[in-house]
């Protein structure tokens, strides 16, 4: 699955200010400058990579002549001990690079293979796995990129491609058909097509909700008796009105809140609380 981002140079850039600082004291000192080898990157615990590019172009930042070979797509399931690329270059660049690299890989396909998890519990269901804006400030771009490795579906990039009505939003404007209704006004006079959608906690929210038009309409923390007793609410009024859940969704749950008959599941924890894999760099020939 490829992989582009404006911005990714800046946040690798930062990356390795961070961890390099004034020089890798301890390659400076152990490996010779003109020694060369190759390395294997190795994922030690079985899930679903992401992070191929990003990792490539922490090498190809520490030094241009490193060659970065993947071995496995993004998006793949791999096992336990699998190489997932060789990389061949100056030792000390291949050191210098390590931990940045593997970090990104780490970070990414652990977003990616919880992802998977959730999306296979709902396979048959027709629900799609949202993520949301619960993402590593300045990485939001690479953790959405691995949700999609995992087989989810963005939700929305930012504040700027989507109208998201939650309740202090509500409470600022009145009321909820005030909100919607100041919403539809300023997509009308600014011509930004975008999508309006708005949360509800309770059942009130709801009946004012659909008594003001509302399209689509995000369950907020209910349990699952609330979830069907609103899903079919929804249901009897004229419309594809689109329904999406949100909150207290965990994957011993997520399965019988798909089957209330809901269109997406949103889950925060995609990006907030997903382990990071195990990956390592090991040295396999030096010349």
């Amino acid at each position: 699955m490829e992989f582009v981002s404006k911005n990714l140079d800046g946040i690798i850039d930062l990356a390795l200010r961070e961890d390099i600082g004034n020089g890798d004291l301890t390659t400076l000192a152990c490996v010779s400058p003109n020694t060369e080898g190759d390395a294997d990157i190795l994922c030690k615990s079985g899930g679903v990579l992401s992070g191929q590019a990003v990792a490539q172009q922490v090498f190809k930042k520490v030094d241009e002549r490193i060659r970065y070979e993947p071995l496995v797509t993004d998006g793949s399931n791999v096992k336990a001990n699998t190489v997932v690329a060789s990389v061949t270059g100056k030792l000390t660049s291949l050191l210098t690079g390590e931990r940045v690299a593997l970090n990104f890989l780490m970070r990414m396909s652990g977003i990616a293979t919880l992802t998977e998890r959730f999306v296979r519990e709902v396979t048959g269901t027709g629900v799609a796995v949202l993520d949301t804006r619960k993402t590593t400030p300045g990485l939001r771009e690479l953790e959405k990129h691995a949700v999609l490795c995992g087989g989810g579906v963005n939700h929305r990039k930012g504040l700027y491609d989507m109208i998201l009505i939650k309740d202090n939003h509500i409470r600022a404007a009145g009321s909820v058909s005030e909100a919607l209704k100041r919403c539809r006004d300023y997509v009308e006079e600014t011509g930004r097509e975008v999508p309006v959608e708005i949360e509800v906690g309770s059942s009130i929210e709801l009946e004012q909700s659909l008594d003001s038009g509302a399209t689509r309409i995000m369950l907020d923390n209910m349990d699952t008796a609330q979830v069907r007793e609103a899903v079919e609410r929804i249901r009897r009024v004229p419309g594809n009105i689109k329904v999406e859940i949100s909150g207290g969704v965990t994957l011993a749950n997520v399965r019988e809140l798909a089957e209330c008959g809901v269109d997406y599941i949103s889950v925060g924890a995609l990006t907030h609380s997903a382990p990071s894999l195990d990956f390592s760099l090991n040295i396999v020939k030096t010349a």
